[in-house]
């Protein structure tokens, strides 16, 4: 008896897992995703921040900007909303939203912060990158869910038949900040970490990255 009710824990386990649930040896055993680190972006230009971004971000760094809300609010949004409008709206934003990519391997959930290729759809449509804002300002932690909800944003737009064999990723504490790359059955971590004091760094990668999915995606 105490064998089928250990069996039947675990099958509720696995049913209620989620993109938080999972760790780099979970997404290599069940998906077979190797893992490394590499330098991804060596040779960026940087970007100059308006003066519009930069006065919101003095208003948040003079204010008690302490809880992942705040700093979603306060400073991660703005330089999403500030790249969006530098792209001509190339991408729009999803923040909260369910990304339900395959609900038999728990890859579901809410993501911090989608970018998908603005195609004027209300639904979810092409996600090309997922930002993750880290818990308790912890980077690491927030590198495995980042990789899982990468995954997800690659079998999401496969079941559509819009399949895209690159997704890059992104973990922040608002302060720091570490990119991610899935491609090749590979998570690559980018060795370099980019601060919040070098925006005009951190606005070079999201450019490189947004201007790769221009050239495979069309503006």
């Amino acid at each position: 008896m105490n064998g089928d009710r250990d069996f039947c824990l675990i099958l509720i386990k696995i049913n209620l897992m989620a993109y938080t649930d999972y760790t780099l040896m979970d997404l290599k055993i069940k998906f077979g995703l190797n893992n490394r680190q590499q330098n991804l972006f060596s040779e960026i230009e940087e970007k100059m921040p308006s003066e519009r971004l930069l006065e919101q971000l003095q208003d948040a760094k003079e204010l008690p900007v302490r809880s992942e809300k705040a700093k979603s609010e306060g400073i991660v949004f703005p330089i999403l909303l500030e790249l969006r409008k530098q792209n001509d709206k190339f991408f729009t934003i999803y923040s909260g939203d369910r990304l339900n990519a395959n609900v038999e391997h728990g890859l579901v959930g809410e993501c911090d912060f989608i970018l998908a290729k603005d195609t004027n759809s209300f639904m979810i449509n092409l996600p090309i990158i997922t930002l993750v804002e880290a818990k308790k300002n912890d980077l690491e932690v927030g590198i495995p869910q980042c990789a899982a909800q990468m995954l997800g944003a690659k079998l999401y737009n496969a079941k559509f038949e819009q399949p895209i064999d690159t997704i890059f990723g992104c973990v922040t504490t608002a302060t720091e900040w570490r990119f991610l790359k899935l491609e090749n059955q590979e998570i690559i971590v980018d060795s370099e970490l980019y601060f919040l004091n070098d925006l005009p760094k951190i606005l070079g990668v999201f450019q490189t990255i947004i201007d790769f999915y221009k050239r495979i995606l069309g503006e």
